[in-house]
Formats: structure tokens, C-alpha cells, sequence
């Protein structure tokens, strides 16, 4: 059997055509050179079956790649590792916030602004340049799971709210975009509805080139969740206080001290760390 006929399934559930390309694509913004790269391809040509799931292609190759070299599986990781900032969504709150601030930004986080009707709490309000961005957060633990129309349509109405209430006074002063952010997807209504309203949408992989991914990727900003060397236990440590960019432990080690771990395990974190943070 050719493995263009090979039917997988998604984390959603729903069957599709296996794909080397997005495979590859995938690998290779991991950082792997080419013949570490196509050394995995052949690997899971070779394991490929009818029916088989996203998850353990992906499992196989991410094993692959942590024996080649750890920060390419962390990178290679980086979509799981989100998901692992939850299950509040708070962290994912602050690590979009992060982003921000390394693009420019001032940013706050939850912060209650007065709408013409009712008083909302926005989850970042970042300011650049003179102008205010309000920036909602949609946290998914499901990969399955994606942002349909209503969540735009709800946060438009907020907005909306928010806008009024500087009408005829302070107009200057008005928030002159709102921004809704997701770790997964945005249904094609959802974004259909959201452009149409002027609402800037990023989901994972949108817009194109601009997602979430490629932002992370551009600015070298990867949480600490991506992290092959950190324990579960460790992680959960150091997003309880606020820790959600490899890069923070880069000048803010002593966290590291907390752990209680050696010295050389603390060297072998940072030096994974530094080679996560180095944009390439």
C-alpha cells in the first residue's frame, strides 16, 4: 500500500490522508537538519498502517528526534507543550502576554475596564505606539476542540460595550482593536464573522504565516512546557509563579535553585534553554 492511501486519524477524531509533506514541514521547523529530518521520515514510512492515529506518528517521530538532539524535540513539541499550560488557561493568559511585551508591547494582565452598560474584565490590554489593543484569551485543553462563532460574536459584544462608553468623550482614548487569541482553531464561521466585525483573529496556524506558531517561532519564545529535561512536577513549580517562558529562566536561574536539583541537571536545562531561545 502507497502511503498517500493511508487513511489516519486526527486528534479531532475525523479520518484523512496522510501527509509526508506536513510530516516533514514539521520536523524541519524543529530545527533537524535534512538527513535528520528524512532519517525519520523513513522510519515512519516504514511503521505506517491503515487507520493509524496522528498521536503516535507524532509520538514516534518526537521520540526520534529526543534521541538526535533535545531541543528539537522541544521544539518539535511546542503545540502539545501549549496545552500544557493549562487547565485554568491562566498561564496561556500570560504567556500570550509575553509575546506581546518581546513584540513591543506594555502589556497588563486582567485588567477591569468600564463599558457603557457593564464593566469588563479583559484578559491583556497592551498599548504600543499611543494605541490600546484588547486582547481576549480562548484556552482549549482538547485538541479536538475548536473556537466556533460564538466566541467572537460574545467578545465583539464586550467590545462594542467598551467602545460605547467612551462615546462622546475620550474618543482619542479608546481601545482602536480587539484581538482574540486561541491555542487551537477558529471555525470558518468564526472567522468569516470575525473578520467581517474587525475583530484580528490568531489561532495556531492563522493567519497565515502570522499564527501563533509562527510568532513563537519568530521570536524564539517558547514556554517552559516544551522542555524534554523538566519533570511535570517542575513545570507546574515554575508556571505557579508566574514562569512561562524558557527565556525567564535564562536570566531568573534561581528558580532552578528552588527545584532543589544538581548542579549539572541545572546546566544541562539551561543549556537546552539557550538553544530553544536562540531564534533560528
Amino acid at each position: 500500500m502507497e502511503p498517500h492511501d493511508i487513511e489516519i486519524i486526527k486528534s479531532s477524531g475525523e479520518k484523512g490522508q496522510f501527509s509526508f509533506e506536513k510530516l516533514r514541514k514539521s520536523l524541519q521547523r524543529s530545527g533537524a537538519d535534512h538527513e535528520t529530518v528524512e532519517g525519520i521520515i523513513d522510519v515512519v514510512r516504514d511503521e505506517l498502517y491503515q487507520g493509524i492515529s496522528t498521536k503516535e506518528i507524532y509520538h514516534r517521530a518526537f521520540s526520534l528526534l529526543k534521541k538526535k538532539k533535545s531541543s528539537y524535540a522541544s521544539r518539535y513539541k511546542l503545540k502539545r507543550a501549549i496545552y500544557e499550560l493549562g487547565p485554568t488557561g491562566f498561564p496561556f493568559e500570560r504567556f500570550v502576554a509575553a509575546i506581546l511585551y518581546y513584540s513591543g508591547y506594555d502589556t497588563s494582565v486582567n485588567i477591569f475596564v468600564p463599558g457603557k452598560c457593564v464593566t469588563h474584565e479583559v484578559d491583556i490590554v497592551a498599548k504600543k505606539n499611543g494605541q490600546t489593543t484588547l486582547v481576549e484569551c480562548k484556552f482549549h485543553g482538547d485538541p479536538g476542540n475548536k473556537s466556533d462563532v460564538k466566541v467572537p460574536l460574545y467578545i465583539n459584544s464586550r467590545y462594542q460595550d467598551i467602545l460605547l462608553s467612551f462615546k462622546g468623550h475620550g474618543e482619542d482614548k479608546a481601545p482602536s482593536e480587539c484581538w482574540v487569541v486561541t491555542n487551537t482553531r477558529f471555525t470558518k464561521d468564526a472567522r468569516t464573522y470575525g473578520n467581517c466585525a474587525g475583530l484580528q483573529l490568531i489561532s495556531w496556524d492563522y493567519p497565515e504565516n502570522d499564527g501563533l506558531k509562527d510568532r513563537i517561532d519568530r521570536l524564539g519564545l517558547y514556554p517552559i512546557t516544551v522542555s524534554t529535561l523538566l519533570t511535570k512536577r517542575e513545570k507546574q513549580f515554575l508556571l505557579s509563579r508566574d514562569v512561562v517562558l524558557c527565556r525567564q529562566l535564562i536570566n531568573d536561574h534561581f528558580y532552578l535553585d528552588h527545584l532543589g536539583i544538581s548542579e549539572s541537571r541545572k546546566q544541562r536545562i539551561l543549556d537546552e534553554v539557550k538553544l530553544l531561545c536562540t531564534i533560528h
